[in-house]
């Protein structure tokens, strides 16, 4: 696709690393917000928590790529903590939806995070992005968030990515690692709970591939073969040669974590990225196996 001139929120995290790096690899321009200091020309500082952000930079881009918000693996979800996990999501969105919405020239696009949190727990459904809101904390969460991105709608084609667990060596696949890596693997409850899951790169290629699709709307970026949670720990146990030994039972998990282990663990969500595939795009990691050893098979 011809350059483009692209900013991202969340550029310095796991999937905005990844996303500028084959961005800037195709020849675009990539532009950064940080609520620090400028340390380049590239960076330019926002205060979304006062929804303040330079509406000539957003009226100056082709796209925006929202991928900010409080890590959901943090421990425990404290009723602050939980309070923090909607407002950094909601605030970055809506102060880039008002901003494309007082631009004299907004941009075509924006994409901004999401997440199949929105499902909840659904055992024995196929997940389609037209398939209805679930029920807890987290599907709560996205529904507000995804609401605060729609505010764009009237000016600019707006897209929400319903992202899944991405594997790569970082996010939640950082105390999954390390505790497989221990010798302390494990079947989380039955293990027969789905798990959406996608590769890394095929995250950042697929955000890359819809700065220029026709689609918006919601659409889930998972992997196109669904997996098992048992088949994914089983499965990174296997290629880092290490023993998958241990069962931990669903109430342990639900005593032990409470909300967190409900909803990111013990959650089943058969994800099925169906727009993304009619639109053309394609997987390099087609498998949860195949996106495992690309990161840990050596």
């Amino acid at each position: 696709m011809a350059a483009q001139r692209v900013l991202i929120s969340g550029a310095g995290g796991l999937i905005g690393s990844a996303v500028r790096e084959q961005l800037e690899a195709d020849g675009h321009e990539v532009l950064q917000l940080v609520r620090r200091e400028r340390r380049s020309s590239s960076e330019y500082r926002w205060h979304p928590d006062v929804g303040v952000v330079d509406v000539g930079l957003v009226g100056s881009v082709d796209a925006i790529i929202n991928l900010s918000g409080a890590s959901t693996g943090r421990l425990p979800w404290t009723p602050d903590y939980k309070r923090e996990i909607l407002r950094s999501r909601v605030d970055t969105t809506r102060t880039l939806a008002e901003a494309i919405n007082s631009s004299a020239t907004p941009p075509a696009t924006f994409l901004s995070a999401s997440a199949v949190g929105y499902y909840g727990d659904r055992p024995g459904e196929d997940l389609f992005e037209d398939s209805t809101k679930g029920n807890g904390f987290l599907s709560d969460v996205v529904d507000v968030w995804e609401q605060s991105a729609r505010l764009a709608e009237r000016h600019t084609r707006v897209v929400t990515l319903r992202t899944g667990l991405v594997v790569g060596h970082g996010g939640a696949f950082t105390p999954l690692g390390l505790l497989t890596r221990l010798g302390l693997g494990a079947r989380l409850g039955t293990g027969a709970q789905y798990w959406p899951w996608i590769s890394l790169h095929d995250e950042a290629a697929a955000i890359r591939h819809l700065i220029t699709s026709t689609l918006s709307g919601a659409v889930n970026l998972a992997g196109p073969t669904p997996a098992s949670a048992e088949v994914v720990t089983t499965t990174l146990a296997k290629a880092m040669n290490r023993w998958h030994p241990f069962t931990i039972p669903e109430p342990l998990i639900q005593l032990a974590l409470r909300g967190p282990g409900r909803e990111l663990l013990l959650a089943s969500q058969k994800v099925i990225p169906a727009r993304l595939v009619e639109d053309g795009f394609t997987f390099r990691h087609e498998t949860v196996g195949e996106a495992i050893d690309a990161v840990w098979g050596e």
